[in-house]
């Protein structure tokens, strides 16, 4: 049998409850995976309070890593035994064993643990397609980080910074601050009611050519401010909730701006892509121009109580669910 964290209702985290299931079988191109690790990552708290809607009841949970058991037909790239991770979905990784279509999973490299695996491979694979395919970051630029403190923006901060970057950093705490200095950031600036002010000061004017936005509503206005003409608004989360409705014409009047929301779903929907932006991860995590930190671990049985935390942003780095 199967124990997993299912939501039969949408809601807080009181909706995730802990249950035994009948454990899958594989059909054709799918694998049987034992999980090892499961990550914890803010779009799983958007399913579970029907921000993003599921047919339910459902497993929620986008990324884990572990051991494959079993396979289905026409499986030939991973075996029984094979130490796997993936990130993106389908939904069901808040279990200790799940079927997946086997095409969705990547095999580890000796030196990288299913534990960092699990908290890495959403965050990480999203910093990758952020950072050199939504806006391509170039050797002198100054950029702009939110949340530099989460799981993405530490990966961020020190990704870009190994590019030759200088990141800019934004968190809501000195704590956070220090944490966001010492992965990369050459600023940091605590909250965002005068960011602008204090882009335009560090900036020395200039302003940035990219914004990354993971927090939603609160910094979204403040946040185009930031930017340079022809600067580009790359909106990738809700943390603080969705953005309200946007009159385009504001783009042009603060300087023929860009904007772009982009989604993990579509920049490895192809498994080439996937594997390409898998294989990149590791390879900046093995040369230690990336570390990853999981700063917090909880049981998966405790799924609630790792919610409720990382939605009061008592969170940094990243987080994982232990089955």
């Amino acid at each position: 049998m199967t124990k997993a964290i299912r939501i039969h209702s949408t809601g807080g985290p009181d909706v995730l409850k802990w249950e035994q299931i009948s454990t899958p079988n594989p059909g054709p191109h799918e694998a049987l995976i034992r999980h090892e690790a499961v990550g914890l990552n803010f779009i799983d708290v958007y399913f579970r309070n029907g921000l993003y809607k599921t047919a339910l009841p459902a497993t929620i949970g986008m990324e884990g890593a572990g051991v494959v058991e079993a396979v289905g037909e026409a499986v030939s790239h991973v075996a029984p035994g094979d130490r796997v991770a993936y990130a993106g979905g389908p939904l069901g990784a808040y279990a200790t064993h799940r079927v997946i279509p086997a095409d969705r999973l990547v095999k580890l490299p000796e030196g990288i643990s299913s534990q960092t695996a699990a908290a890495m491979m959403l965050q990480g694979m999203t910093a990758q397609f952020l950072l050199h395919r939504t806006f391509k970051v170039q050797k002198g630029q100054t950029i702009l980080v939110h949340a530099a403190a989460g799981g993405v923006g530490l990966i961020m901060c020190q990704w870009a910074a190994h590019l030759g970057a200088e990141v800019i950093g934004v968190v809501s705490t000195e704590a956070k601050a220090e944490l966001a200095r010492a992965n990369g950031a050459a600023h940091v600036i605590i909250g965002h009611a005068n960011l602008a002010a204090e882009v335009k000061r560090i900036t020395g004017g200039a302003m940035v050519p990219v914004v990354y936005d993971g927090v939603g509503k609160d910094t979204f206005n403040a946040s185009l401010d930031c930017l340079a003409p022809f600067g580009l608004m790359v909106s990738f989360g809700n943390a603080s909730g969705p953005v309200p409705p946007v009159d385009i014409s504001i783009l042009n009047a603060k300087g023929s701006l860009y904007l772009t929301r982009p989604g993990f779903a579509t920049y490895t929907a192809n498994p080439a892509d996937l594997n390409a932006a898998a294989q990149g991860l590791f390879a900046a995590v093995l040369s230690g121009a990336i570390k990853i930190q999981v700063n917090q671990t909880f049981p998966l049985a405790e799924a609630a109580a790792a919610h409720a935390a990382l939605e009061a942003r008592q969170t940094t780095g990243s987080s994982v669910l232990l089955p």
